[in-house]
């Protein structure tokens, strides 16, 4: 299962749905790019800056994520020049009807050469893109998620 570096973030510090993934995700291989090494910190930065998580919490993910990479616990995947080739090709390929970003098509590329079977992302750019190419996602419908929580506080 590859996973969107915003996916690391809701496995790391708690988001509103973090809980559902934590669930779906349980007990898959996981994966991600190298990519994620920067931008999850990144992220992890922007919710500090806006009040999200302390400076402690922040830091405590960034270790978190850390252990998580060195127990292979999720396995990132080389970005090397075959990657960016397709990334370029993806956007290509989904210009004009999905502005599919960078970050977001590098990502595709990752997942799509590495043969990691599904991506598990939000963004609906990036989901769009996998759908054009026949990339399974998780969740298969975004209003899983919605759903899920309305069973579980019913």
């Amino acid at each position: 299962m590859y996973l969107d570096s915003a996916i690391v973030v809701k496995l790391l510090v708690r988001e509103p749905d973090s809980e559902w993934f934590d669930r779906a995700l349980a007990g898959q291989n996981l994966e991600s790019s190298d990519l994620a090494l920067t931008e999850v910190r990144s992220a992890l930065l922007a919710k500090e800056r806006k009040g999200q998580i302390t400076s402690l919490e922040r830091a405590a993910a960034v270790e978190k994520f850390r252990s998580m990479v060195e127990d292979e616990i999720i396995r990132l995947l080389a970005l090397n020049r075959a990657v960016l080739e397709r990334a370029s090709e993806i956007q290509f390929a989904c210009h004009p009807l999905i502005p599919l970003r960078t970050l977001d098509a590098l990502h595709v590329a990752t997942c799509e050469l590495h043969r990691s079977g599904r991506m598990c992302a939000t963004d609906g750019r990036m989901r769009a893109a996998c759908e054009h190419f026949a990339i399974a996602l998780l969740p298969a419908r975004m209003d899983e998620i919605a759903a899920d929580s309305a069973r579980r506080t019913s």
